[in-house]
């Protein structure tokens, strides 16, 4: 199996991932204008052509600009990160973290979104029942 995609790349490495998922495509120059701090367009450049070469990104060409666009799906990126997470802070329980996050923070969610999270743990249920 590979390995997936949160424990296949660096922190910046999310962090440009995280910057082309939100714009959908993007120059280095872009990418660079979303990292928090003072990243070099050249330490950006290089990010991309590592990321092209592990298969996360490809890139095509504007006049004398690459622009580039995730080849994964933000969801998959998603379910990695989460399964990254559970793994590390949970471990590995997803009731761990379910728990975690309707403790304290129960009272901020709506009726309509406690009902909508009913309806995923019901649809799960009878996924698990087939």
């Amino acid at each position: 199996m590979s390995q997936p995609l949160h424990t296949a790349l660096s922190r910046r490495e999310r962090q440009v991932m995280d910057s082309l998922f939100r714009r959908g495509r993007a120059s280095a120059a872009e990418v660079m204008a979303d990292l928090a701090d003072d990243t070099t367009y050249s330490t950006v450049r290089t990010q991309l052509r590592v990321l092209e070469q592990k298969g996360h990104v490809r890139h095509g060409q504007e006049g004398v600009k690459f622009v580039y666009t995730p080849v994964v799906k933000r969801q998959v990126a998603r379910k990695s990160a989460l399964r990254h997470v559970v793994e590390t802070f949970f471990e590995g329980s997803p009731e761990k973290a379910v728990a975690a996050l309707l403790g304290g923070e129960a009272a901020k969610l709506s009726d309509a979104e406690l009902a909508r999270i009913a309806d995923l743990i019901a649809k799960a249920k009878k996924e698990d029942a087939r």
